[in-house]
């Protein structure tokens, strides 16, 4: 299997958050034309007869079928139910997918939650791009979503960790049509001390913040010329500039440094707080 044939998975649970998810997975699998694979996560619980639950478990994926037929008849749909816990076995599909689709919350938790557990476990333990969709809605309310924009945007560290999560956010912006993309990178005077840069200076400091953020970046400009690309280096954190964009970008994209998890590391603080407090979906990528 070439990774021009793994699919966009999508986990479903048959809350509101994961119908958003689908629907939103479903949109990205033609844009990048690849297979859909819609997955149903059977719970490790002695509770329900097993029988009943896997017929439970075949009505769910039925409905979710006949909702991306409405939207998509044309794209390759095949459906899976393993037995395990939801974090575990999203992130054992994902060693063989494009990306990993959920909502941010599922049926269980509290409703106060930002997110769900298993989102966040699978944002953090993925070996693929996880996109947490936040449908600014819950089950129990109707919220009229923000209206939002093309725009792309992008959170940009200052080291080669920075390929993964470029690659795909140009990808993101160049499948959209007029998409503007936003580079965030954000910098203070420690920072700037510590990669050898001006110590007292912040003039200075901003001046070679930006000029870090174009070196990182020239490369991928020049692949990608029909994007729009817009530059923001952003003295202190970029989470809270990338949280603000979220509210009416169409995608914001954070790093998660790959093999962090098996040390417990799981989310660096700008993508904990990006993906937590985010108005939009964000993506998740390993780097």
């Amino acid at each position: 299997m070439t990774a021009h044939d793994l699919p966009v998975i999508a986990a479903v649970d048959g809350s509101s958050h994961s119908w958003g998810a689908l629907e939103w997975a479903g949109q990205e699998a033609v844009r990048r034309a690849l297979p859909l694979l819609i997955v149903h996560v059977r719970p490790l619980t002695g509770r329900t007869d097993e029988q009943v639950r896997l017929a439970e478990a075949q009505e769910l994926l039925d409905q979710a079928v006949r909702r991306i037929s409405e939207l998509a008849p044309a794209l390759p749909t095949a459906t899976r139910s393993p037995l395990d816990f939801p974090s575990a076995a999203l992130t054992s599909l994902s060693r063989d997918a494009a990306m990993v689709v959920v909502g941010s919350r599922g049926l269980g938790g509290f409703r106060s939650l930002l997110i769900g557990s298993n989102s966040l476990a699978t944002a953090s333990m993925a070996r693929c791009p996880v996109v947490v969709v936040h449908s600014g809605r819950t089950d129990e309310d109707e919220v009229e979503a923000a209206e939002t924009f093309p725009d792309i945007a992008a959170g940009v560290a200052a080291d080669e960790s920075s390929d993964a999560v470029l690659e795909f956010a140009f990808d993101a912006a160049a499948s959209r049509p007029g998409a503007r993309l936003r580079l965030v990178h954000g910098w203070t005077m420690f920072s700037s001390m510590l990669s050898g840069g001006p110590v007292l200076d912040s003039a200075a400091a901003a001046e070679n913040a930006e000029r870090t953020l174009t070196e990182l970046t020239a490369g991928w400009i020049e692949k990608y010329p029909r994007v729009e690309v817009v530059r923001e280096p952003v003295r202190g954190s970029a989470s809270r500039t990338l949280v603000t964009a979220s509210a009416t970008a169409e995608l914001t994209v954070v790093g998660r440094r790959r093999g962090g998890e098996s040390l417990g590391l799981g989310l660096s603080p700008v993508a904990q707080t990006t993906v937590t407090h985010a108005l939009g979906p964000v993506a998740v990528v390993p780097c």
